[in-house]
């Protein structure tokens, strides 16, 4: 029972981190268009997160090793809270910046604890449902988040407040457990070479789904306004996203399981890039039209990331896995890092409708890419179950290696 318990202060504490840093994204974006920061500034909010969650994600374990997991969760969510508690004491595109460092570091730190948690304490005739609880939390509460946004002002010093408090609450589950911490875990070690020597294209894949998901996220709420859309229809519009993906994890999970992984690769981007092209020239003024249209980017580019990992995994031994997994997660840091700045400017340039071309032309070339591939290295017999997997931290490896192993 107490076990039961102390993975509910885990998933009570994702939630809550979800909602105050998930909702913080599209909250500066459209604070930052009402400020009047330029396009380029505003891309770059959205850079600056995915440069902390990088940091975050490498320091993080080597915090656990000093600390221990529960200080490190403090650590973090103190950080997360300063980030958007200073928000409004200085009002400045390269302070909010700075500001939002901060906000990635604490988002990557939390994960990696929780994650390394779960994976210290989980017994292995537990892991699947374990691993279904925390796919919905995951994906339930980075849905509440993007709904948050319909009730907070843009530029409000109550709204930012509001995302401190709930940011401040995630460290009361954590608190209050009377569960003792796991042993320290010991960090992997970050080879980006990995990947590209198991699979050349599931590096692609997950720098692709990086410059879909991030440029989508940090930059979206700015399409939203360009396009003439109010507060609450562009939470809608970023929650449809959102929930598009999550419909679509089953139903590509079982194609990824039973056909070749680089076509359901290729036929995934083909589709993004349909929805891509429906979204930039259909007409505007339906909304009805553009939340569809989100959602279906959604379904389409949402799961590219745990298919390129599942990919990746067919070519490992299983002492890899957690290795390959944070390598996988290096690349998806370096595309998210680039993408959100490199779609403001080409939107400041070519407006609105640029943010889907951009991401369409990234699909095209993992299409040219798969092609290419698949006619130098012969398709796997024998492949790892498809797993959902989050792009939370390098640790997730640990947590997903023995449920894959398992399935097998």
């Amino acid at each position: 029972m107490r076990l039961v318990l102390s993975f509910t202060a885990l998933y009570l504490s994702i939630v809550l981190l979800q909602l105050s840093n998930g909702g913080l994204g599209p909250l500066d974006a459209l604070s930052a268009f009402e400020l009047n920061f330029t396009t380029q500034q505003i891309g770059l909010l959205g850079s600056a997160h995915f440069i902390g969650f990088f940091i975050g994600c490498w320091w993080a374990p080597r915090l656990m090793g000093a600390v221990g997991h529960s200080r490190a969760f403090a650590a973090f969510t103190a950080t997360g809270a300063i980030g958007i508690l200073a928000h409004m004491i200085l009002v400045g595109p390269y302070f909010w910046a700075t500001m939002r460092i901060a906000s990635g570091l604490c988002i990557a730190g939390c994960y990696t604890v929780v994650e390394a948690w779960l994976q210290a304490k989980v017994k292995n005739e537990k892991r699947g449902r374990t691993m279904g609880i925390y796919r919905i939390v995951d994906i339930g509460g980075s849905l509440a988040a993007q709904l948050l946004i319909s009730i907070l002002s843009p530029a409000s010093y109550v709204s930012y407040n509001i995302l401190a408090l709930i940011c401040c609450a995630t460290l009361i589950p954590i608190a209050l457990t009377k569960v003792s911490q796991p042993e320290i875990p010991k960090a992997p070690r970050l080879r980006p070479l990995l990947a590209i020597e198991r699979s050349p294209l599931a590096a692609a894949g997950v720098m692709v789904a990086a410059l879909s998901g991030a440029s989508f996220r940090m930059v979206g709420p700015l399409y939203g306004t360009e396009v003439g859309l109010s507060i609450t229809q562009i939470a809608y519009f970023l929650a449809a996203f959102v929930l598009g993906g999550a419909l679509s994890q089953y139903p590509v999970g079982w194609l990824a399981d039973r056909y070749d992984r680089r076509w359901v690769l290729i036929w995934l981007s083909g589709a993004a890039i349909l929805s891509c092209l429906l979204t930039t020239f259909l007409p505007k003024t339906n909304t009805t039209i553009i939340l569809v249209n989100a959602a279906l980017f959604g379904m389409t580019t949402f799961p590219i990331f745990s298919v390129a990992s599942a990919h990746a995994h067919d070519f490992a031994n299983a002492d890899e896995r957690v290795e390959l997994s944070a390598a996988l997660m290096f690349f998806f840091a370096l595309g998210a890092i680039a993408a959100p700045y490199t779609a403001s400017e080409l939107i400041n340039t070519f407006g609105p409708g640029a943010l889907f071309l951009f991401i369409a032309s990234g699909h095209a070339a993992l299409i040219g890419y798969g092609l290419f591939r698949m006619r130098i290295r012969p398709t796997v017999e024998d492949k790892t179950p498809y797993v959902y997997a989050p792009r939370t931290s390098f640790t997730i490896g640990r947590l997903l290696k023995r449920f894959s192993d398992d399935k097998k």
